[in-house]
């Protein structure tokens, strides 16, 4: 039986489009990462803006999942920002195409999701131009040998529902992504200012904070906020910085962070 692949929509945009280049700005990126050494991360929030904007602030969340065993499947969370979904639309392909090849597609999670509950709907219209959640897969394609993922992007809805859900069938071995850009468009001191309000309310734990913030993955942060304090996880900041931070222009920017929640060990 032939395969379903997605294939890349933003290669050559958001990322070089060239294997070796691209390799080589991605573990340029993580060379360059120190973020400080966690135990038992089980999810992180990384931006997904142009890699040259936003790769270096990704690459603290991804040093952090490198620096630990590998999980054995990952929900990979982000906001759908080209096409209207209602609730959570999930990618019913067998894998996502980059220039580094391959990544496979957790298939049947997907299809035992949407059998499971109305919050969940196969939506593969949605997932073919949208650069949320591609922008992470070259990144796991470097760190990780394949595990496999369960692509979600967020509509309308209700994101705690959701992260309530998800919460009651996630696996010891299960871990989260959660994609999104935070402020945009301001002049650098305004971004750092409304992004600092973010990430306040994000290590603070308070949702409304979360809710009232300009982050384009809000929704899928406060289904992981939902998690997280089912679940006792804690967060921490690894990186913040602005596209004006990055390359010099401070006139009109957006805002990048990367956080990791960590799980203590019973």
């Amino acid at each position: 039986m032939t395969q379903q692949i997605r294939p890349p929509a933003v290669a050559g945009m958001f990322y070089v489009g060239d294997a070796p280049s691209l390799r080589g700005t991605i573990q340029s990126c993580l060379e360059r990462a120190d973020p400080p050494r966690l135990d038992n991360v089980r999810a992180v929030i990384a931006p997904h803006a142009g890699y040259v904007y936003s790769g270096p602030v990704a690459a603290f969340a991804y040093r952090a999942l490198a620096q630990q065993a590998a999980p054995r499947r990952i929900y990979l969370l982000g906001p759908a920002h080209r096409v209207w979904v209602s609730g959570v639309a999930l990618a019913d392909y067998d894998a996502f195409e980059t220039p580094l090849g391959t990544y496979p597609v957790d298939r049947a999670q997907v299809r035992a999701l949407v059998d499971s509950s109305p919050l969940f709907s196969v939506m593969n219209s949605a997932h073919a131009p949208e650069h949320s959640l591609e922008v992470q897969v070259p990144f796991l394609q470097t760190i990780y040998d394949a595990v496999p993922m369960v692509p979600l992007l967020f509509g309308e809805g209700d994101p705690v529902a959701v992260g309530d859900y998800l919460n009651g069938i996630l696996e010891p071995g299960d871990q989260i992504i959660v994609s999104s850009d935070l402020s945009h468009f301001h002049d650098n001191a305004t971004a750092h200012a409304i992004d600092r309000r973010f990430i306040d309310a994000v290590l603070s734990g308070d949702l409304g904070g979360i809710e009232k913030s300009e982050a384009c993955g809000q929704a899928p942060v406060m289904a992981l906020h939902a998690i997280a304090q089912a679940r006792g996880w804690q967060p921490h900041l690894l990186d913040y910085r602005t596209s004006g931070d990055v390359v010099g222009d401070p006139s009109r920017v957006v805002g990048y962070a990367a956080i990791a929640y960590t799980e203590a060990r019973s």
